[in-house]
């Protein structure tokens, strides 16, 4: 059987895979619908509507680099429905770190929440 760690990290290879392939409508089922993301850049996006149309925007710039997320950490609480998951991450010419926390919804992990620090 696949741990909560391992069924994390399946999901955010295949958010990377998604956003290398731009099909942003495939991220939807990822978040929760009242995810909030910081970007590196700054501001606060608030709901998967709103994550997967910033997404689906960027897809449209013609120079458009795919980020990656390359994660180091997953820490799962005691209960089994929470995690937070820590790591680096890459795209347009920028690189940082991340933190996103994952919560187990009707079965399925899905994210709340990501920060991400531009760092270079």
């Amino acid at each position: 059987m696949t741990g909560p760690q391992d069924a994390i990290l399946a999901r955010r290879r295949l958010t990377n895979k998604f956003i290398a392939e731009r099909q942003a409508q495939r991220l939807r089922p990822f978040f929760a619908a009242d995810a909030r993301v910081i970007p590196g850049g700054g501001g606060l996006i608030l709901g998967a509507d709103a994550i997967v149309a910033a997404f689906a925007e960027q897809f449209r710039e013609p120079g458009f680099v795919a980020y990656v997320r390359a994660p180091e950490t997953v820490q799962v609480d005691a209960a089994g429905d929470l995690a937070a998951e820590t790591g680096r991450w890459t795209g347009n010419g920028q690189s940082g770190t991340y933190m996103a926390a994952w919560r187990k919804v009707t079965g399925q992990w899905v994210i709340e929440s990501e920060l991400f620090v531009t760092l270079a």
